[in-house]
């Protein structure tokens, strides 16, 4: 059977499959790789867990998008629960709620992989003009000073006061409304996810989509993928429709993120020691300071300011500073205490500030990352454990975020331990040199997970070799997406994977030509 354009799975009968190529998931890599190799002359099924919602589903409610847009309703964390992991589940993947941030790999990462891990052919050389085409395809501009919103403008000049370096972010949007609900799909289609680029680009050229459908494991016979084997999924993308799929390509592309695709060869039997380690987090941690006058972060873009002050601390971890937008719902489950407490802060909703820091793992020879497995129901976990350094850095970022927002008049300045540290004025924040930064002590979160599938040369350290990102023990199974980073990044990954993607599927392409 053949399908035709964007297909629900959750409305079809037991499936069997023949397609050139298979990629499974639809994000940021995904995407891309559909996109390239379809236009090489492929034919390419893409298949999504995610359900397949458009502009007129975005409905800029939390209760609404949570479900319908993220993994777990947004409740994903790390396996002793201490890091809430915010990704998505839907056709254009991450993509489709993550903020617009774009910033390309540094040169000192891509550096960091070949002097470390054996990385070769993957530079800033190699991915500059892929870089170039996915920026010019996604409308990536930088943020116009005039432009930001006052939560991120706090950042800025807080910053600047102090002597950092800060500057605005640049955006893959087209004629964006500053509504600010980025996180809950765009209302406008101004956000340019893959949802409404790479993907109908693929689709229009010939490419099928099949949402609603799992991907549980792939059947390997003779170092080939020969099967991927799949559950159909109902509307919600709770329960299982009963009725089942086997897709039987020539080609097999892995595009499920940092946790899907480990957990997926990991219930395939794959042997490789490396699949699912050194998975690695931006783990962050919040300040939240306290103005008299309006705010409202909720509104305008979400990320418009970066300071990269502090990436670099030698053998300290670094860090970056960001600004996050914050709404009702998002507020309410990121603020601890109960009762009165918990009133009395979400009473400050539209007077406070969010600034947040991302630490940047992966780096030190003690950082091992975190290891992707999978239970008995074969659902997969993250087990991660932010150690002492990681810890140091967000116990130095809590005292940076709140010299930042003390600079800029902020009337007090609150950390989210259980129970809440209140700073009053900037004299008090030497108090944070006792705060435990331990798991559980403090409300951490992250957006961007990475690694689990590095790619590398040597295939007792790596899954995947570096040219195409084909995998080592698999000869017809590439891996196309976040996992494959050796380490963290130190900047918002899409960039990265749509850069990456673009290289490694247009290598893909070259090298089938040949055959």
């Amino acid at each position: 059977m053949k399908l035709t354009g964007y297909v629900d799975g959750s409305t079809q009968p037991d499936l069997t499959l023949t397609p050139e190529v298979c990629i499974i998931g639809s994000g940021a890599g995904g995407a891309v790789a559909a996109h390239e190799l379809v236009t090489s002359g492929r034919e390419v099924l893409v298949v999504e867990e995610g359900g397949n919602h458009t502009r007129r589903d975005f409905h800029m409610l939390e209760g609404e998008a949570y479900p319908q847009l993220y993994q777990e309703a947004g409740q994903r964390t790390t396996k002793d629960l201490s890091i809430v992991i915010m990704q998505g589940r839907a056709v254009g993947g991450t993509t489709v709620v993550n903020w617009t941030t774009c910033f390309r790999t540094p040169p000192e990462v891509l550096d960091h992989w070949r002097v470390h891990h054996g990385v070769v052919g993957v530079d800033t050389a190699a991915l500059d003009p892929h870089w170039a085409a996915v920026e010019e395809r996604l409308n990536i501009h930088k943020v116009p000073e005039a432009l930001m919103n006052r939560n991120n403008r706090l950042l800025y000049e807080g910053c600047k006061a102090l002597g950092w370096d800060v500057d605005t972010t640049r955006r893959n949007q087209k004629g964006c409304k500053q509504s600010g609900y980025c996180g809950m799909g765009c209302p406008v289609d101004a956000k340019q996810s893959m949802l409404i680029t790479y993907l109908p680009d693929a689709v229009n050229k010939g490419a099928s989509v099949l949402s609603r459908c799992r991907i549980d494991r792939l059947r390997i016979e003779r170092g080939e993928v020969v099967e991927a084997q799949g559950t159909l999924l109902d509307a919600p993308g709770l329960r299982p429709t009963g009725k089942s799929v086997s897709i039987r390509a020539k080609k097999f592309v892995l595009s499920a993120g940092s946790i899907g695709t480990p957990a997926i060869l990991l219930r395939s039997g794959i042997e490789n020691p490396a699949v699912g380690r050194r998975t690695f987090l931006h783990p962050v941690v919040v300040s939240v300071g306290v103005y008299d006058d309006l705010v409202l972060s909720c509104y305008g873009a979400p990320q418009s300011a970066a300071s990269h002050q502090f990436a670099h601390r030698g053998d300290k971890v670094g860090f970056v500073l960001e600004a996050a937008p914050l709404h009702p719902v998002l507020m309410a489950a990121c603020t601890p205490g109960l009762g009165p407490n918990h009133r009395a802060a979400m009473e400050l909703f539209p007077r406070v500030a969010v600034h947040i820091a991302l630490c940047i793992d992966g780096f030190h020879p003690d950082e091992p990352g975190g290891v992707v497995g999978v239970h008995a129901s074969g659902a997969p976990y993250l087990d991660y454990r932010s150690g002492p350094r990681i810890q140091e850095a967000m116990r130095e970022a809590q005292q940076r975020m709140a010299e930042v927002q003390f600079a800029t008049g902020a009337r007090s300045v609150m950390t989210l331990h259980d129970p809440v540290l209140m700073l009053n004025d900037r004299s008090e924040i030497p108090r944070l040199k006792d705060a435990s930064f331990a798991p559980l002590d403090v409300f951490m979160v992250t957006a961007h997970v990475m690694g689990g599938c590095a790619l590398g040369e040597d295939p007792r350290h790596a899954v995947v070799r570096s040219e195409d990102l084909r995998a080592h023990d698999v000869k017809n199974l590439h891996v196309v997406d976040g996992s494959v980073f050796p380490t963290s990044l130190g900047v918002n990954p899409q960039l990265s994977i749509y850069g990456l993607a673009r290289l490694a599927s247009s290598r893909m392409a070259a090298s089938w030509a040949r055959g």
